[in-house]
């Protein structure tokens, strides 16, 4: 790459790219293919002092933003415009490989480890490839270099990401990043190309289109307001399962005796039937199961919780499903999803593990590719595939004795009072009108209870 001394030598790193991330918590199919965001990026690495900066611009087909996260001194923030606010344990852990295993100091990091060794050569993209491991802050990590010219082709590493919506539910997350497009300039060697790949899936893809080496680092430019700071220490690094139940905006709505809708990112709801409590989905963490479950014996008593459903295959959606499972509870779930789901319990789970990591029990599933019928009484429901084209992997739930319908996360209002993606507006009326429903009033996986009037008025008069 241009020899230790020049590796040593470079304090600053300024890349700007291009490139594309799969959406592979949330596109249509989880084998793809992918919803595509388009990315531009404005990436500052002070290599120094550990700083980092992102600046990212991102585009696709349905939506459009620019956000910027901000790493100085083991403090995260996030930049919307002019609006500053703490970011969260994620952001360090981006930060932390960007600094780390880039190409530009990954060599380095094997280098002062102690427990350095070389493991077995092996073909690589066809080519002879030398292997050498070793680990940093208990990561195990392998850099695969090119016998022939001594690059490396990829860097690999296992470790968990508890603070994120996406990748936590998965547990111990194996990354690989691919460089190519070597570039020589001021007597580096440089990959142009990276591409990320995260338990064997593209995850994303980034080309630098500029690239600047120990370039002064401006005023300002890692500068986190002082509010932010105290925020940021204030709440502490938060996981997944450390989110608290709800959310404290919205209050709990409950639409008939018996159905308690919890309000927060992502709405649970919990159902009194005469036989029992059904959960409404579970999303995010097993800790946040456990957070619902604990409410669900509040309310109710010495009731059994005897099932919950999850009706999307979005990963946030279904980040809570290994908590219930652990505990022996059946599982209603699209017959489509079923693979997903098996995935998801079969995700290791080491660094960071659940009660189903150290549970024998074996899932009980009860799949759905027509209408059921689930439970008696006044609180009774039916369950229906949605089958749309963007919601094939969802599921409505019917309660007929008070006409309201939850319609999963096919969509949602805006701020401005629209509502996202009209396109699953309509697959969702379809899919009453396919079934035959009476419906009064709806509520979402983000919305509250709303009248069933306004989604026809809303297809009847579109903007």
């Amino acid at each position: 790459m241009g020899g230790e001394q020049k590796l040593r030598e470079l304090k600053t790193l300024h890349l700007k790219t291009v490139g594309h991330r799969n959406l592979l918590e949330q596109s249509e199919r989880p084998e793809g293919p992918y919803i595509i965001d388009y990315e531009q990026t404005d990436e500052w690495r002070d290599l120094e002092r550990g700083n980092w900066r992102r600046e990212v611009h991102r585009r696709n087909a349905v939506e459009e933003d620019t956000s910027t996260v901000l790493v100085a001194d083991g403090v995260a923030a996030q930049k919307s415009g002019d609006h500053e606010m703490p970011g969260s344990g994620q952001e360090l852990q981006e930060a932390d490989d960007a600094l780390t295993m880039g190409p530009e100091r990954v060599l380095l990091n094997a280098l002062a480890a102690e427990n350095l060794k070389r493991l077995p050569d092996l073909m690589l993209q066809g080519v002879p490839h030398h292997v050498i491991e070793f680990s940093r802050a208990g990561t195990p990590v392998r850099i695969y270099l090119n016998a022939e010219t001594h690059l490396p082709t990829a860097v690999e590493w296992v470790t968990a990401y508890p603070y994120g919506m996406f990748w936590s539910i998965w547990g111990d997350v194996s990354t690989r990043v691919y460089y190519s497009l070597w570039w020589l300039q001021e007597g580096l060697h440089y990959p142009l190309q990276t591409d990320t790949f995260r338990n064997g899936m593209l995850d994303r893809s980034a080309a630098i289109v500029k690239l600047e080496f120990n370039q002064p680092v401006k005023p300002g430019d890692f500068t986190i307001s002082p509010s932010t700071r105290e925020a940021f220490a204030a709440r502490g690094l938060v996981t997944a399962d450390d989110r608290p139940l709800g959310g404290s905006s919205r209050p709990v709505q409950e639409p008939a005796p018996g159905i308690v809708i919890l309000p927060g990112a992502w709405n649970t709801t919990i159902i009194r039937q005469p036989d029992g409590i059904v959960i409404l989905e579970a999303p995010i963490s097993s800790g946040y199961s456990s957070k619902v479950l604990a409410e669900a014996k509040r309310r109710f008593p010495n009731v059994a919780v005897k099932a919950v459903i999850t009706t999307s295959d979005a990963w946030p959606h279904i980040g809570g499903l290994r908590e219930y499972v652990a505990r022996g509870i059946p599982v209603y779930v699209l017959d489509r999803t079923e693979p997903l789901i098996h995935r998801l319990l079969n995700a290791p789970r080491n660094r960071h593990p659940d009660a189903f990591a150290t549970s024998a029990r074996r899932p009980i599933f009860h799949l759905v590719s027509r209408r059921v019928d689930l439970g008696t009484g006044s609180n009774r429901m039916e369950i229906f595939p949605l089958h749309g084209e963007f919601s094939e992997r969802q599921m409505m739930v019917y309660f007929p004795e008070h006409k309201l319908l939850y319609g999963s996360d096919a969509f949602q209002k805006l701020p401005d009072g629209q509502y996202f993606i009209p396109q699953t507006v309509s697959e969702v009326a379809d899919a009453v009108q396919r079934e035959h429903l009476e419906v009064k009033n709806f509520f979402m996986m983000h919305m509250g209870v709303t009248t069933w009037q306004e989604v026809l008025s809303t297809l009847r008069n579109p903007e």
